[in-house]
């Protein structure tokens, strides 16, 4: 029997309700969240995906990519083949002009750990000169993805500085970033650095032109060619950032465990001596050439959908 049209519900089917009223709400409330979590920047705007609109102040946004350049450590010298992203925002003092860098939404995003080939693997052997090309590029990549094969990667270990005003100077400092350096072999291990959090490699890049104590001499960077797409974005393509007066300590966690149990520290002595570390302040050079994007981070919020 019912009353006022109503079904008569047992104890089992009324436990039920409550769950079912929790339910209810909640799939409503992942359904009204789904589109605002989706929201990303769109064109053109769209590579600031990662840019940290969320943090008190933060009133610029910075993505960079390098495709082209090098990293050289004394006589090592590795080319940048494949793209190092650097992004981020930036907080602007408006009464002192004063610029703070803050790490992307996802901090592991603020500069990507990319691997680059080391010419030649541990050992730097390079096919003959005197080989024809097409049988130098096969020597070449079979001691490159052999066992001697190495890739050297640079990782984050600090809050990177900005100064934009010194990246249209070209005065030091336009960008620093405080790195470690993972070389990667099964040979070495996984945990083979040159630098440390507690020891990083500073590398302070400019635009302009570098003064290295000897034996490196001067070298140039530029700021590109700028774009400006809308009022609130500026790219700059074949922008170049240079420096060659960092140093680099000692490497460190050289040699796989598996292979060398406690005599890995002689790894750590064998990479020293092979790349020549420590190498003092006039020995080392980054060149890093790419495309760097600046936008006001109100534009990028705006874009979103």
């Amino acid at each position: 029997m019912t009353r006022m049209g109503i079904p008569r519900m047992g104890k089992g089917s009324m436990r039920m309700v409550p769950l079912l009223v929790v339910a209810a709400v909640s799939l409503a409330a992942l359904g009204f969240a789904a589109p605002a979590l989706a929201k990303k920047p769109t064109a053109p705007y769209e590579n600031f995906g990662f840019c940290p609109i969320k943090v008190t102040g933060v009133n610029e946004c910075i993505f960079a990519q390098s495709s082209s350049g090098e990293f050289k450590l004394k006589k090592t010298t590795v080319p940048i083949t494949k793209t190092i992203t650097l992004q981020g925002g930036i907080i602007v003092n408006e009464s002192t002009g004063a610029e703070t860098f803050v790490d992307a939404a996802s901090p592991g995003e603020t500069v990507s750990k990319t691997p680059e080939t080391v010419p030649g693997g541990l050992l730097k052997i390079m096919a003959p000169e005197f080989f024809p090309e097409p049988l130098k590029k096969i020597f070449n990549e079979f001691i490159n993805k052999g066992f001697t094969g190495a890739t050297v990667s640079t990782e984050l270990v600090g809050t990177p500085t900005i100064s934009r005003s010194a990246l249209i100077s070209g005065e030091p400092d336009a960008l620093s970033l405080p790195v470690r350096i993972h070389l990667e072999n099964e040979f070495l291990g996984p945990s083979c650095y040159v630098g440390s959090k507690a020891h990083p490699v500073n590398i302070e890049l400019t635009t302009g032109t570098t003064s290295p104590p000897l034996p490196n001499e001067p070298i140039t960077g530029s700021f590109g060619e700028p774009e400006f797409p809308t009022e609130s974005l500026l790219i700059l393509r074949k922008n170049t950032l240079v420096n060659n007066t960092f140093s680099a300590p000692t490497s460190e966690g050289c040699g796989s465990q598996i292979l060398f149990g406690i005599f890995t520290g002689l790894i750590d002595d064998a990479v020293n001596a092979e790349i020549e570390l420590p190498s003092a302040s006039g020995n080392n050079t980054a060149i890093l050439t790419g495309t760097l994007e600046n936008a006001n981070a109100a534009a990028v919020i705006a874009s979103e959908k």
